[in-house]
């Protein structure tokens, strides 16, 4: 499997509006580069671009979301790191042949649609407490 890039990091954040004031002026930011929400994760995020890396502010949109309850366990700061790859499906097989394990959604699926791509979280017992997501995407950075 070949990682392409490092795709962005993302930050759990209990207050999405609160967050954004106290990191635009250090990103030299004035609004996100992509802000958007995905109800089937239950999230709404402010993307900024720093370079090819996206770096995401993430609230939940509902009080028992999974980034909710991150918070609640962790605690505010850095919940994921993702990396691009070519195929989604491709690298959960290559991994899964190596005895890696994902966390499925809801539906059980490992392999989950965003846009025009899919992402798939790597379980993070074997990588050091990391929750490590894989995505196919392939974005324009701003």
């Amino acid at each position: 499997m070949k990682l392409n890039k490092m795709d962005h990091i993302c930050i759990a954040v209990k207050d999405l509006n609160a967050a954004r004031k106290n990191w635009e002026s250090v990103l030299g930011k004035s609004a996100p580069d992509d802000a958007y929400e995905h109800a089937p994760e239950q999230i709404r995020v402010a993307r900024y671009w720093i370079g090819e890396v996206g770096f995401e502010l993430m609230e939940s949109t509902t009080p028992d979301g999974p980034v909710a309850e991150w918070i609640k366990k962790n605690g505010e700061g850095v919940m994921l790191i993702s990396f691009n790859v070519d195929n989604t499906r491709d690298a959960v097989a290559e991994l899964q042949g190596r005895d890696y394990t994902f966390i499925p959604d809801n539906k059980g699926e490992i392999a989950r649609s965003f846009r025009n791509c899919e992402f798939a979280f790597l379980h993070p017992k074997k990588l050091n407490g990391v929750l490590t997501e894989l995505i196919d995407d392939k974005p324009e950075p701003i």
